[in-house]
């Protein structure tokens, strides 16, 4: 029901800042909670940030906080992550999520509470 493309990643210099973006279509999603998550080699899908659906409530993993920064324009039917400062360890494939279950007062960060995923874009930041 909701197909979601990232895009925006790409080769960056550590210290260097990347912008990504995910477009919604086939369902509005100007009232989900939408999440970025990220995956490196040989690790476990991590939460990086949520955003509730106007845009008010955000939250970010305590790593990333400070210099992660997502965003929303419902009118585009989008999200976006604004990444700075970015280090090595900031290499992964980035994924966006939908939570078409969203609740009142709850910004998941678990990957099993979101059920549309797209198909991923990847972020490697060298040295």
């Amino acid at each position: 029901q909701v197909q979601l493309v990232e895009s925006g990643g790409g080769v960056v210099e550590a210290g260097g800042s990347l912008r990504l973006s995910c477009t919604a279509s086939g369902r509005t999603i100007s009232r989900y909670n939408m999440a970025w998550f990220r995956q490196a080699p040989g690790k476990e899908r991590e939460f990086a940030a949520a955003i509730g659906p106007t845009g008010a409530d955000t939250g970010y993993s305590d790593s990333l906080k400070g210099r992660f920064s997502i965003s929303r324009d419902n009118a585009k039917n989008a999200i976006y992550l604004q990444m700075s400062s970015l280090n090595p360890e900031d290499t992964a494939v980035y994924y966006c999520a939908s939570d078409i279950n969203s609740r009142y007062g709850q910004l998941p960060e678990t990957a099993g509470r979101y059920e549309y995923w797209g198909q991923g874009t990847q972020v490697t930041v060298s040295s």
